[in-house]
């Protein structure tokens, strides 16, 4: 009986830590979506089937040539423990080159897309949490510290670039012959590309699976006498039987998501209301206009996995429905509402996106929002913050002075006695607490906490704790960052 309950314990406590440690990534992931609403209208506008002004549209188009760099930046952002991140930022850069470079000699075939750039940014980010502390000779101090990450992130992305040139080509190889079945599957197969389609994007095998069924599905012959092959081809040659695998996507990126963003804002907790419907608006004007979802599927992909399950489904229901009532439709560039109005000449009953993208907008709407108010999901806007209670913090502790002023030599001991900066997670304060999310409860020494003139300690968990300080906590608090950092 012990031994289940302590198994249950520590598998409740790894759930939480690794729900936890997705939630910092998906938070910074929200960054590439800060890049794309003004590289979408140029990219696209000014495409040769719009304004024809190649030098804009290259421009627009570089940004989403770097997503990969973005999403290693949001990991570092995530996972690197410093104030100033512009170092490991640097080294995540220079070690996203080493890889990709590494990747493309050992196998010119591998794609990893963002992915590429997500465990690069997680890598960097643990080498320069362990390497700033290293202790190394005296001729090569300049290159130590926080400094020595963007010599030997780039070293470790070599090996790391050799290791998955290998582990990604069985993952690929299998994926292709999925999509070879998934071709002559009908409705169900439609279904499930859908689903696979965007449960693949987080580990970026998405194209494996694309390619097949984008260039190498079918084959027609053009007026000229041309063979084209592939879904994308065969749709803009002319090909009536195409469009069948496609038409599902306009659905999710120019309903489906704007209605999952719709939900987000609408959930939002109120003081984060207008930052998130900026966020929000940014992130639908994007899978809008542009087809791009990355951005805001990352945004909620890691910090709720449900609703991004959810969102696969509806994805897969909308190409199965779409597939039954015959409609054919395909993109030049991307999915978006553009290609809609210049393709739509090509398309087989296209009208009947619309009325059920609009239903669509609604399920999206619906169930993203009773599913993030019943699970209590932390999507943007409602993220954890460690703030102020009036419920629980009294009159006579909102009145505790400090007897004394020395807030460096306090912060300094509690420090000492809560297990040292490693075991610090977290730190923040509200009018009169320190609040602390630590790594082990169990070496918090709170008598010898008290002796520094702290009026208490409070246990919120086994990693949460809350020092009950007073008025002048900001600036103990001030004093206890700087020391972490340091």
């Amino acid at each position: 009986m012990y031994l289940s309950r302590y198994i249950e314990k520590e598998r409740k406590n790894m759930f939480n830590k690794v729900l936890k440690q997705l939630s910092k990534l998906g938070k910074a992931m929200l960054i590439p979506i800060a890049a794309t609403p003004v590289a979408v209208l140029l990219a696209r506008l000014s495409a040769a089937d719009m304004l024809n002004m190649p030098v804009l549209e290259t421009a627009g188009w570089v940004v989403f040539g770097m997503m990969d760099v973005l999403f290693a930046i949001g990991a570092v952002i995530a996972y690197a423990k410093a104030k100033d991140r512009s170092i490991p930022i640097i080294g995540a850069i220079i070690s996203l080159s080493v890889f990709k470079a590494v990747l493309v000699y050992m196998n010119e075939a591998v794609n990893m897309g963002v992915f590429a750039g997500i465990l690069v940014g997680v890598m960097t980010a643990i080498v320069f949490n362990y390497s700033k502390e290293w202790k190394t000779p005296a001729m090569f101090s300049f290159f130590t510290g926080e400094k020595f990450v963007v010599t030997l992130a780039p070293l470790v992305a070599i090996p790391l670039a050799i290791l998955f040139s290998f582990l990604w080509v069985p993952c690929q190889a299998g994926l292709n012959n999925f999509g070879i079945w998934i071709a002559g599957a009908g409705a169900l197969g439609v279904f499930v590309f859908g689903l696979t389609n965007r449960l693949l994007i987080p580990i970026g095998l998405h194209h494996v699976v694309n390619t097949y069924i984008y260039y190498e599905l079918g084959s027609f012959t053009t007026a000229s006498g041309e063979i084209v092959k592939g879904e994308i081809p065969r749709f803009l040659a002319g090909d009536p039987t195409a469009g069948l695998f496609l038409a599902m996507f306009f659905i999710p990126m120019m309903f489906g998501l704007p209605g999952a963003c719709l939900a987000m804002y609408k959930t939002a907790k109120e003081k984060n209301k207008e930052k998130t419907k900026s966020l929000m608006s940014s992130a639908s004007l994007t899978t809008f206009v542009a087809g791009i979802t990355e951005p805001i599927e990352f945004s909620f992909m890691f910090v709720a996995p449900r609703l991004y399950a959810f969102h696969a489904l509806l994805t897969g229901t909308a190409g199965a429905i779409l597939y039954l009532l015959n409609v054919h439709f395909g993109m030049s560039v991307n999915f978006c509402v553009i290609d809609y109005i210049l393709n739509f000449k090509l398309s087989t009953n296209g009208w009947m996106i619309v009325p059920i993208g609009i239903v669509f907008f609604f399920i999206y709407y619906f169930g993203f929002k009773i599913m993030i108010e019943k699970w209590d999901l932390k999507t943007p806007g409602r993220e954890e913050e460690l703030k102020f209670d009036e419920n629980e913090i009294s009159t006579e502790e909102i009145n505790i002075k400090l007897e004394h002023t020395n807030y460096q030599y306090m912060a300094k001991k509690i420090l000492q006695n809560i297990g040292g900066k490693d075991n610090v997670e977290e730190v923040e304060n509200c009018v009169t607490r320190l609040r602390l999310e630590l790594k082990d409860g169990s070496l918090v020494n709170e008598e010898n906490i008290k002796k520094t003139g702290a009026k208490g300690v409070v246990r919120f968990g086994e990693t949460s704790i809350q020092i009950i300080i007073g008025t002048e906590v900001n600036k103990v608090a001030r004093e206890f960052k700087e020391m972490l950092e340091n």
